[in-house]
C-alpha cells in the first residue's frame, strides 16, 4: 500500500517561492513516475506537473510552466516542486501521486 506525505505548505506574498516536498513509502518508489496536483475550493483537482521515473523527463500544465519545477531524488524516496513567482490563483491544497495513489495534501496559501 502506497504512503504518501507531503510537506512544504504554508501562506507566501505574492511573487514569492515555496518547495513542495513528498516522501514516498510502501512501493518502489523508482517504479513509478510521480505527480502533482492541486484542488482549490470549489473547483476540481487538476494537473499540475509530472515526472518520469528516471527523472529526465518531465510534463507541465500550460498554468505553471515556467513557473513550477518538478524533481525527484530517488536515493530518498522522494519528489519535490519548486514553485517560484507565486499567484494568488495557486491558493490550493497540493498533492502528489503515485501508482493511483494519493496523500494528504498540503495548504499553499498566497495572499496579494
Amino acid at each position: 500500500q502506497v504512503q504518501l506525505t507531503e510537506s512544504g505548505g504554508g501562506l507566501v506574498q505574492a511573487g514569492g517561492s515555496l518547495r513542495l516536498s513528498c516522501e514516498a513509502s510502501g512501493r518502489t518508489f523508482i517504479m513509478y513516475a510521480m505527480g502533482w496536483f492541486r484542488q482549490a475550493p470549489g473547483k476540481e483537482r487538476e494537473f499540475l506537473a509530472a515526472i518520469n521515473r528516471g527523472g529526465f523527463l518531465t510534463q507541465y500544465a500550460d498554468s505553471v510552466k515556467g513557473r513550477f519545477t518538478i524533481s525527484r531524488d530517488n536515493a530518498k524516496n522522494m519528489v519535490y516542486l519548486q514553485m517560484n513567482a507565486l499567484k494568488s490563483e495557486d491558493t490550493a491544497v497540493y498533492y502528489c501521486r503515485m501508482g493511483g495513489g494519493w496523500g494528504q495534501g498540503t495548504q499553499v496559501t498566497v495572499s496579494s
